[in-house]
């Protein structure tokens, strides 16, 4: 029998709050099973920590209030119960507390000066010695629950005569929920929140939670820790008439699980405010309960119970997630789930006694957060203070006295702990002791507590009351330890809680990193400090750096904390492959060293600082990175072969592994870290070839590595749209002597039952030879992916008998002539998962975009747009193909006794789908018969084919205009609320039959805006009511609503970022006039390093690929990343004060806006979307400049990754 059970049994004849404990249950209800998994409200977390249960049995209230007053001998049968034996106790145990206020506040007034403060957290609530009420047993605190008459007839120790009509009576009137409710719930808030960044415990995304006004004056809500959140967060709150304010975090606790938040109450237009008091008091075992919040995603629930236990245990939610500790918590069957994390836990007379933070995910139990501790932050918080919080980086926990005795504590100090807390059943005992932290040497797992600067204390309360108020100074702690109950006594100096509790973190390389708090270290075990990992990002997942990975050194640059980390950053250049040391927090034993790809082309590097006056996080750019050269010339060699493994030693000094790192999930990409194989094709021009597979399109970072040894840049030349290969190029000068040697292709192409020899590179880089025989050469067939990604068409494949596993390689024959590709293909199945194979391509295909290549042209090739597949003849006959033509397809040399069809249309729009429909099969192709992919090579070098079809039983004769095959697909991408943005891509277009007209979503960002109201793959195609059809219209319509934002002077957090990023702007572009002025009056009549000849002759080249795919307009307004300030000056002022400044500081705006239209004030965007299959749909989406502004990817040919990110402004 537990603890809490006892004490129900063991006081039935000891204290007339009995009687109200009994009457106020409404039926019986047993307690939930804690042996399930626990779970905050607002996230399905388990826990896999189980737990005892304790029962509660009481009288119906019609059963104690059956039309009289209740006696102590109706209730319980006790003949000698009369009212001094009721009377006397309860006068005494409310004198040591000291006189309470008869006010509805009081008892909580008084237990501040006079009680004892762990009777208000712990025992206050329990059936023994409870304190209800003010001194000498009148009628004190208000008498919480359903038997208000009876209580009141209890103290006035007199007879209660029943009340009939026309009969007058004093006794107040009793409390209903309907009316306690009615006043709460205009209290009661819905919070949607997202994490705009990965940080600490939290991962960025979106949320829904509860929280209730506890101070209607200045605007502060109350909620739980893990919904405001120590990352940095943008929230909402939705009143209970539906009016919305913005939110700002003001105040999280470091460990418990509560905090504040706070809005403007002046954009409260049409309710009047009430708050919520906070009555920890009130709070004890049989308590009815209503909670009240946004439960199961629901605006609004009402959820009943009644509190069981006031003494248990913080739940845990699993390593590495936020946990409370150091407290105990409230317990109860009200069965609350996702979104009610924050809610009140209301008595009937309206009061909180505790917040709602978390419950079992297979059970009804809710645990709620004892209230003390809140009343004290809440009085800081409101005087606009710091809330003191001490540290001694230890855990406590609560241990019964049998437990106790245990571990070593004698029964004279249990019976003097007894006798000073004869209401405890436990004391305190340590549990775990962080390394490095202000108790690691003196205190050890086992440790009794018993006095605390002399004084005797049992409990959470009574020591950390201590703790938070000796900051910076020295308290003493007296325990017990081991078997001999030896009793120590140490001195601490009190750490500052929040100064291990982190407030900055730098994005970099798309990741962001962060000083390991106090929450995670707890949670492993670890030391507090060193540079944690919330999210890898670009840079860091090229080290294979993930969360929750610890950095202990960056290019030998030791880095214990965020500064020295910073500092090391700034020596990397951009571009550079250097070392890295860390170990992730599962494996703290267990270091690793990778090579990280220095990345500050793609992604920002930048700090940010929590400023918790405006809620928001101020940022600041990093210096840029050194201008030393990352690469300089090396040799290498070869290693030797085995002369036996011939043709092998001919063709591995043509092989070179090839890497390749995505910034951006776009063109239907998964993954962001490709690698494979690559050949050598050509020493001048350097030519290198690999599959798709390899490098699937043309956006990121390509590094190839020659004789396993030397590792240089690589740029992608050329992307074929149907076959599965592309080019790359690189310096040469970079290999210095190393002796590359180019493959050689063979005239012949391999024919089934061909001998040949596969020679490939295994994953370990060891070359890989087997001699083999073509065992089939057939169409190439792989599905449309989702989302929609590149695919190979139009092609054969080459395969052999039982194949050797390889990355790559090639068919060649005895002389090392190579014959075919050996190339990886990935594709997906019915059900959607992604797979892949092997094939041989024809060297044939690739040499016709190597020669013009070799003879410094780009390649001018042509196809058909439309992908086709074969058909038996026999199949042919029953659609209508005549004998005249099955005798001339039999009879020629070539035929495969097959014909091509026309399977889909890879563009509805363009003018080979207007003449071509699915279905027509193809019986003559420039004047001869067509019975295999490769006869569509005769379409390469025409503007227009000449095609014989059969369609629908008759014959056709068709000249089909072709297009261009150009080398590159996607080159410009626009990031915008967290979505990026891109024209349909061909993958995209084979999906749709009618393609809209607009711009299509590609990807949407975690935390970002576009994630909680866009979906990766419709089509943008109105942004406010005005059109859009290209990236340039979607751009104009963006900067048409941000105008409107600025003129509305409303002080939303859009409207703010708005009038920082355009006083950046104007900073930005005084500075740019200053320099140039200055480089003109240094260099008269010369150029811009970055403007010379050579440099404009290059983007003279690339302008016709630019403009025919989208480049941005002529003065459209942009700037590089490097030095673009995208934080506000020092002195930036808070969001209200924002507001209040003029708009004529913004150029260009009018003085006046409209201020009537709620969402543009508000800072929401209208935008309607279309998806593939046509539905159409208008969202409106709140926009976030501050933390997800606009920029765009553009190709670049000075740069080595071939693209630059600008900032829109």
């Amino acid at each position: 029998m537990n603890r809490a059970r006892r004490e129900s049994l063991n006081c039935l004849n000891a204290d007339k709050e009995t009687l109200e404990f009994f009457a106020a249950q409404e039926q019986t209800r047993p307690s939930p099973d804690m042996s399930q998994q626990e779970k905050f409200p607002g996230m399905e977390r388990p826990s896999g920590r189980n737990r005892s249960k304790s029962l509660a049995h009481g009288l119906t209230w019609a059963q104690a209030m059956n039309g009289r007053a209740v006696t102590p001998a109706d209730m319980f049968g006790i003949n000698n119960a009369d009212d001094s034996s009721w009377q006397g106790p309860w006068v005494n145990n409310n004198a040591q507390a000291g006189g309470a206020s008869a006010s509805g506040g009081g008892g909580a007034s008084a237990a501040g000066e006079g009680m004892d403060p762990h009777r208000l957290h712990h025992h206050q609530g329990t059936l023994l010695d409870s304190g209800l009420g003010g001194g000498g047993g009148s009628i004190g605190a208000p008498i919480v629950g359903n038997n208000a008459k009876a209580i009141a007839a209890l103290n006035t120790a007199a007879p209660v005569i029943p009340l009939t009509e026309g009969v007058a009576s004093s006794t107040p009137k009793l409390m209903t929920w309907e009316s306690t409710l009615e006043k709460s719930i205009r209290s009661i808030v819905s919070i949607t929140a997202n994490h705009v960044r990965s940080f600490d415990t939290e991962t960025s995304g979106a949320y829904s939670a509860t929280g209730f006004l506890v101070d209607a004056q200045k605007g502060i809500i109350l909620t739980n820790r893990h919904v405001v959140s120590p990352a940095p967060i943008l929230a909402l709150a939705v009143l209970s008439n539906y009016e919305e304010v913005e939110l700002k975090p003001i105040y999280r606790d470091p460990v418990h699980d509560f905090g504040f938040m706070q809005f403007d109450i002046s954009k409260v237009r049409f309710m009047q405010l009430e708050e919520i008091p906070l009555s920890p008091e009130r709070a004890r075992v049989g308590l009815e309960i209503r909670v009240v919040g946004n439960d199961a995603g629901e605006k609004l629930s009402i959820l009943a119970g009644t509190l069981a236990r006031l003494d248990r245990q913080a739940p845990e939610y699993g390593q590495g997630e936020y946990n409370d500790f150091n407290t105990f918590y409230l317990q109860a069957a009200s069965s609350t789930s996702g979104g009610s994390s924050g809610s009140p836990v209301l008595d009937i007379e309206g009061h909180a006694v505790a917040l709602n933070a978390g419950g079992a995910s297979k059970a009804s139990a809710s645990y709620y957060l004892p209230l003390d501790r809140i009343k004290r932050a809440l009085e800081y918080v409101q005087a606009g203070q710091q809330v003191p919080r001490g540290t001694l980086q230890t855990d406590f926990n609560y241990f019964p006295y049998d437990e106790l005795r245990r571990l070593g504590l004698k029964i004279s100090m249990e019976e003097q702990i007894r006798l000073h807390f004869p209401n405890e059943t436990g004391m305190l005992v340590v549990k775990t002791v962080l390394p490095k932290g202000p108790a690691a040497v003196q205190l050890i797992p086992g440790d009794i507590v018993i006095q605390c600067n002399g004084n005797p204390i049992a409990n959470f309360i009574q020591l950390f009351t201590v703790i938070d108020d000796s900051v910076g100074q020295n308290i003493t702690l007296t325990i017990v330890r081991g078997s001999n109950s030896q009793m120590l006594t140490f001195t601490f100096v009190v750490q500052d809680l929040h100064s291990i509790t982190p407030d900055r973190f730098v994005e970099v390389g798309g990741g962001v990193v962060n000083e390991l708090s106090y929450q995670l270290a707890h949670s492993y075990g670890q030391p507090c400090g060193g540079v944690y990992v919330a999210t890898s990002g670009h840079m860091l997942a090229s080290a294979s750096a993930w969360r929750k990975s610890i950095i202990v050194a960056v290019n030998n640059i030791p880095t214990p904390n965020l500064d020295a980390f910073m500092q090391a950053l700034t020596t990397l250049p951009d571009g550079a492959r250097v070392p890295i040391r860390f170990y992730t927090l599962q494996k703290a034993f267990k270091e690793k060293i990778m090579i990280m790809h220095v990345d500050r082309h793609w992604h920002k590097c930048r700090l940010a600082i929590r400023n918790d006056k405006t809620g928001l996080w101020d940022f600041t750019d990093l210096p840029p990175p050194p201008p030393s050269q990352p690469y300089a010339p090396a040799t290498a060699i070869y290693p030797t072969i085995n002369p036996a493994l011939h043709p092998a030693p001919v063709i591995m000094p043509s092989f070179v592994a090839i890497d390749f790192h995505l910034p951006f999930l776009v063109d239907g990409m998964k993954a962001t870290q490709f690698y494979g194989t690559g050949l050598v094709v050509s020493t001048n021009p350097p030519l290198v070839v690999c599959d798709r597979d390899t490098i699937p399109i043309s956006i990121g970072d390509i590094f190839i590595t020659f004789a396993n040894s030397v590792i240089i840049p690589g740029r992608l030349v050329y992307l074929h749209p149907h076959y599965n290969f592309v080019v790359l190029t690189y310096d040469a000068a970079l290999l210095a002597d190393t002796p590359v040697k180019p493959a050689t292709f063979s005239d012949k192409s391999l024919m089934q039952g061909d001998e040949c020899y596969l020679v490939g590179v295994g994953t370990d880089q060891s070359p890989v030879i087997k001699k083999t025989t073509v065992s089939n050469v057939g169409n190439i067939g792989t599905r449309e992916c989702s989302p929609p990604r590149w695919r190979a068409m139009n092609v054969e494949g080459i395969k052999v008998d039982d194949p050797v596993g390889t990355q790559g390689g090639v068919l060649c024959d005895s002389d090392g002539l190579v014959q075919a590709l050996w190339v990886n293909y990935s594709s997906q199945d019915e059900k959607g998962n992604d797979i892949t194979f092997m094939s041989g391509l024809d060297v044939q295909a690739v040499a016709q975009v190597i020669q013009p290549f070799m003879r410094g042209e780009y390649p001018k090739l042509r196809a058909l747009d439309v992908e086709f597949w074969t058909m038996r003849i026999a199949a042919a006959r029953s659609l209508g193909l005549t004998d005249e033509w099955v005798q001339k397809i039999e009879s020629d040399p070539n035929s495969k006794h097959s014909l091509l069809y026309v399977l889909s249309l890879l563009d509805a729009s363009s003018p080979c789908s207007q003449m071509l429909k699915v279905g027509d099969i193809v019986l003559e192709l420039e004047g001869r018969v067509a019975t295999g992919m490769k006869d569509l090579e005769r379409a390469r070098n025409v503007e227009s084919v000449r095609m014989t079809v059969l369609r629908e039983g008759q014959e056709l004769c068709l000249a089909v205009p072709t297009v261009p095959l150009i080398g590159t697909d996607t080159n410009r991408i626009l990031a915008w609320a967290g979505a990026l943005i891109q024209m349909p891509y061909k993958a995209v277009l084979e999906q749709v039959s009618n393609v809209p007209q607009g711009v299509y979503v590609s990807c949407t960002l975690y935390g970002s805006p576009a994630s909680t109201a866009l979906r990766p793959g419709v089509w943008i195609t109105e942004i406010d009511g005005i059109a859009v059809s290209d990236l340039d219209e979607f751009l104009d319509a963006v900067h048409n609503h941000e105008n409107k934002v600025v003129r509305s002077r409303q002080g939303s957090v859009c409207e703010v970022a708005l009038k920082r990023l355009s006083l950046a702007h104007s900073s930005k572009r005084l500075s740019n006039t200053v320099l140039h002025i200055q480089h003109m009056q240094a260099h008269p009549g010369g150029l811009p390093a970055n403007h010379s000849p050579a440099g404009l002759a290059a983007m003279a080249a690339m302008a016709p690929i630019i403009t025919s795919h989208g480049a941005p307009k002529d003065g459209a307004d942009i700037h590089p990343h490097d030095g673009a300030p995208m934080h506000a000056p020092e002195n930036r002022t808070g969001p209200l004060e924002v507001a209040q400044s003029p708009c004529s500081s913004v150029p260009g705006s009018p003085s006046m806006g409209n201020p009537d239209d709620a969402a543009q004030s508000q800072g929401y965007v209208r935008i309607k979307i279309q998806a593939r299959n046509g539905t159409v749909s208008v969202i409106a989406m709140k926009l976030d400049p501050i933390y997800w502004s606009t920029t765009q990817l553009l190709p670049d040919p000075e740069s080595v990754s071939g693209w630059k990110m600008v900032d829109v402004l």
